[in-house]
């Protein structure tokens, strides 16, 4: 399943979600490489 992380403040990654960790960051994997950061949740339209 494809997942969205934050790396610091300006930086997003998006690849495949390997695990979610107890601190709830998560590491996603992009071919070899695996990176952490904070995952990005769903952005929901606020109701009227």
């Amino acid at each position: 399943m494809l997942k969205t992380i934050l790396i610091g403040t300006g930086v997003s990654i998006q690849g495949v979600l390997e695990r979610r960790l107890d601190n709830g960051h998560a590491v996603v994997r992009i071919g070899a490489k695996r990176f952490t950061g904070r995952l990005v949740e769903r952005w929901r339209k606020p109701e009227a």
